[in-house]
């Protein structure tokens, strides 16, 4: 439990639910610090200003959760994977998505030169200048 370790909790679904019914302890019981949820329930946030206190260290990534680990990620992590890696599936719809994206803009660029001949033809014919 040393003080460099990340908790796997969400800092911005611990936020949330500070704010919202952080009166009544909600965020600590997510974190798993069910005595100390317990006391605000039954203090209503620490008569305000518990709650208060909560609302700050959790927006500033101070609070901790039953572990003594800080919640500083604002989404939940895996813990298998680091919140940075991908998984293979994951990896295997970008490619998909990218190839798709790749032969849409090959249609593009044949309509894009399809009609800069057509321009050109027309402006031959009406003897247009060039605007080379």
């Amino acid at each position: 439990m040393g003080s460099l370790e990340i908790s796997d909790r969400s800092r911005g679904v611990a936020l949330a639910l500070a704010g919202v019914l952080g009166v009544f302890g909600c965020h600590r019981f997510y974190v798993g610090k069910i005595g100390s949820g317990l006391c605000q329930l039954f203090t209503v946030g620490g008569f305000g200003i518990w709650y208060l206190y909560d609302v700050i260290m959790v927006a500033s990534g101070s609070f901790r959760d039953a572990d003594g680990r800080r919640l500083v990620n604002w989404g939940e992590t895996d813990s298998e994977h680091s919140p940075h890696q991908l998984s293979d599936e994951r990896i295997e719809m970008l490619l998909d998505e990218m190839d798709q994206m790749r032969a849409e803009m090959g249609e593009v660029v044949e309509r894009v030169d399809f009609m800069e001949r057509v321009l050109a033809r027309q402006r031959d014919r009406e003897g247009l200048p060039r605007g080379d």
